[in-house]
């Protein structure tokens, strides 16, 4: 998809986004529906979901795609070069990326965005695999940046 076409469909799912979230959901929820409406509005998401700290471990959340990884093993792959540089990565070739973690070897490429909770420490990642190489760029990080700074601010009472 160009970056035109691919800037209009995230200006339209981050108004229907937006407008699905009341205020006071909780952040769960958020992330279900948020992963939900990517994976199913997105041609090239082949995988959407969150992973969430919780003691120390990545553990999968709210996900849309095949069967998921379970636990991620701590500091290795891009979810946890995520959590520990508190950063989107955008991987173009999984297969280039160190520690790469392959919960399914059709996933080609990648982007990982860090959620913050409302004081701004990390609590997990939206991690968005596809079935293609570089599928991902700084369109992509731009707008589920701005989506993932949803949840808390719709979860604010």
């Amino acid at each position: 998809m160009d970056k035109r076409k691919k800037d209009k469909r995230y200006q339209r799912l981050f108004i229907q986004i937006e407008a699905l979230l009341p205020k006071g959901n909780t952040p769960i929820s958020a992330m279900s529906s948020i992963a939900a409406i990517l994976y199913h509005k997105m041609d090239n998401f082949f995988w959407c979901g969150f992973y969430l700290l919780e003691d120390g471990k990545l553990n999968v959340g709210p996900y849309q795609g095949p069967v998921a990884c379970q636990e991620l093993e701590k500091n290795k792959g891009v979810c946890w070069a995520g959590i520990n540089e508190a950063k989107t990565i955008v991987v173009p070739d999984v297969e280039l990326f160190p520690g790469h973690i392959a919960c399914d070897s059709r996933s080609k490429s990648e982007i990982v965005v860090p959620l913050f909770d409302a004081d701004q420490n990390v609590i997990g990642v939206l991690d968005v695999d596809s079935k293609e190489l570089n599928s991902f760029d700084e369109v992509d990080a731009e707008y589920l940046e701005k989506i993932l700074d949803l949840i808390h601010k719709k979860h604010k009472s």
